[in-house]
């Protein structure tokens, strides 16, 4: 899902710098980007580590001068039972889907808010957020404060004009979640998606380009965007 956006950001015109440990997989989104004419650099860095984020934004401004959107996809998943959950999955999962998100939005969000010029975070949540999905507690509880972030940077940052709003996904089977998806599991899954499939990361697109457009989105902050084939309509 974060090549998608990463590429559907590029289209749209944006210099798309892509952060993260593996650095074999940025750089194939880079390449993709780079042959369909756009512009995009691959920086390894730790998002639960702030040391390593400020080494990257010091990167990316001498590289493209300016932050204008930042998008938080860092995610990784467990289905352990609740009574068998160790600490040290728990601080994994937290680190990566809630501290990541904090750490980015600390210094990235202070780049924009210095700019003076606003700017777009997104944050990838999920529909497991609220309300919680069986099987996947310490997940569940990450997305829920990924969502609790949002409403108050959308708050905190309203005054510089730097927008916070989050991407409720459906289910898109991907590298975190394909170990959890049984065939009880993909059942009881459609049966609550009135479209009855999985989404394509490419569906995410226009959802992430919205947001991220200062025009298009320009009174939009605080917002949780569904883009899940109807999972919401059924539980909520």
């Amino acid at each position: 899902m974060g090549s998608a956006m990463a590429s559907a950001l590029a289209e749209a015109g944006s210099k798309v710098a892509i952060l993260g440990r593996n650095m074999e997989k940025a750089r194939t989104v880079c390449d993709q980007i780079e042959r369909n004419g756009g512009a995009a650099i691959s920086l390894k860095a730790d998002a639960t580590n702030t040391e390593e984020l400020e080494a990257a934004l010091a990167r990316v401004l001498e590289w493209g001068g300016r932050v204008d959107t930042l998008v938080n996809a860092s995610g990784t998943n467990s289905s352990t039972p609740f009574f068998e959950i160790k600490t040290d999955e728990w601080d994994r999962i937290m680190d990566v889907n809630l501290k990541s998100v904090v750490l980015a939005c600390q210094v990235f969000g202070k780049q924009m808010v210095d700019q003076g010029n606003g700017g777009s975070i997104i944050n990838i949540s999920s529909v497991s957020s609220a309300p919680p999905l069986s099987k996947v507690f310490t997940y569940s509880i990450s997305k829920a404060g990924v969502n609790s972030v949002t409403q108050y940077l959308a708050r905190e940052f309203a005054p510089s004009r730097v927008r916070v709003n989050a991407i409720i996904p459906g289910f898109f089977p991907a590298e975190q979640n394909r170990a959890i998806l049984s065939a009880d599991r993909v059942e009881s899954i459609m049966r609550q998606t009135p479209m009855n499939r999985f989404g394509e990361p490419e569906e995410l697109k226009g959802t992430v380009v919205y947001l991220a457009s200062a025009k298009a989105s320009s009174f939009v902050t605080g917002a949780f965007l569904r883009v899940d084939g109807g999972f919401g309509a059924m539980t909520l």
